[in-house]
């Protein structure tokens, strides 16, 4: 249910936003640009991760598959190059996030809640990313995570790129939290994950920028950019998101962009300039080149390329929300 209501919510969003193309800022395979996932199987990716010895390719996967699958896809063509089946895990449940850490090991969270079940624990899977892009199946590590205060839905999981510690945003319609992983996983007990600080961001994805210092936090209709500040958030500003059912973000390669996916099949990557950090970016003003200080009723994203109609949002937004109040009285 929580699937269809993000999709009705993507199609009302249609009607209240007008798409501008963005301008182009580097050449294609470089993994700056917007491209599309080509892939027939790839029908709901659910996360997205640059790495960063492969230019312009891009990690995805589906939030539920046939097997513990991860793709590889060329940002210059929209095709897959690689697709890794990952051994020595379970039966994936949900899959929501991947990222890149430190010494280019790929991190996988089996951390959803499909269906609304409340999973006592979840997963975490690690992994090396190959030095060749071609199909194989990798062995990973898998984790078992719990949550200090009980369970948690979540679909957003980051690993510091400096200090490979590992980062859980539970997904909250009125804003979560930031949970920290222990300073070292161990395959050999429960990894407790504790809340260290608020997330104001009903969050589906959120990436770390390259050098650590920013984090980038998504929802369905919007984003939130913070100075990492050692873990104590600082926020920077708003990110405009594109249509759609938007489930993932990465940086770019370099940083200068990120990344905005969303289901579906043949679904688009939107690339938009990234926010600055150290709080170059001022929330408080429309303009700029990171970020919107408005809610989304005017002009957003760092290059106008999303146009929002105010009313049609809040409408769009009423009719879901209160479709979903009903539904659970129901």
């Amino acid at each position: 249910m929580r699937r269809l209501l993000a999709s009705l919510a993507g199609v009302l969003l249609v009607g209240a936003f007008t798409a501008v193309p963005a301008s182009a800022a580097a050449s294609a395979g470089d993994g700056n640009e917007d491209f599309t996932i080509k892939d027939p199987r790839i029908t709901e990716s659910s996360g997205l991760a640059a790495s960063r010895q492969h230019p312009g390719i891009y990690w995805t996967h589906n939030d539920q598959d046939e097997g513990a699958f991860l793709y590889a896809v060329d940002s210059s063509t929209g095709e897959t190059v690689a697709t890794i089946t990952m051994t020595g895990v379970g039966t994936p449940r949900d899959v929501e996030a991947i990222a890149i850490g430190p010494g280019n090991e790929i991190y996988v969270g089996d951390i959803g809640d499909n269906d609304g079940v409340e999973w006592p624990y979840v997963w975490v899977y690690r992994l090396p990313e190959p030095k060749t892009l071609k199909d194989q199946s990798i062995r990973a590590t898998q984790y078992v995570v719990k949550y200090s205060d009980g369970t948690r839905d979540a679909e957003s999981l980051v690993v510091h790129p400096k200090t490979g510690r590992v980062y859980i945003i539970d997904k909250q319609e009125d804003g979560g939290h930031l949970y920290e992983a222990p300073a070292k996983l161990s395959n050999k007990g429960t990894n407790v994950f504790k809340p260290i600080t608020p997330v104001d961001m009903w969050a589906t994805d959120a990436a770390f920028s390259p050098d650590g210092r920013t984090l980038a936090v998504r929802g369905y209709f919007g984003g939130v950019a913070y100075d990492w500040n050692g873990g104590k958030l600082k926020r920077l500003g708003r990110i405009s998101v594109p249509l759609g059912q938007g489930e993932s973000v990465s940086y770019s390669p370099d940083g200068t962009k990120l990344m905005l996916g969303s289901e579906g099949a043949g679904s688009a990557v939107v690339a938009q300039d990234a926010p600055e950090d150290g709080g170059s970016s001022d929330s408080s003003s429309g303009g700029g080149s990171s970020a919107s200080g408005d809610d989304g009723d005017g002009d957003a994203g760092p290059s106008g390329d999303i146009k929002v109609g105010a009313v049609a949002v809040v409408v769009a937004c009423v009719v879901v929300f209160g479709l979903r109040r009903l539904l659970r009285r129901g």
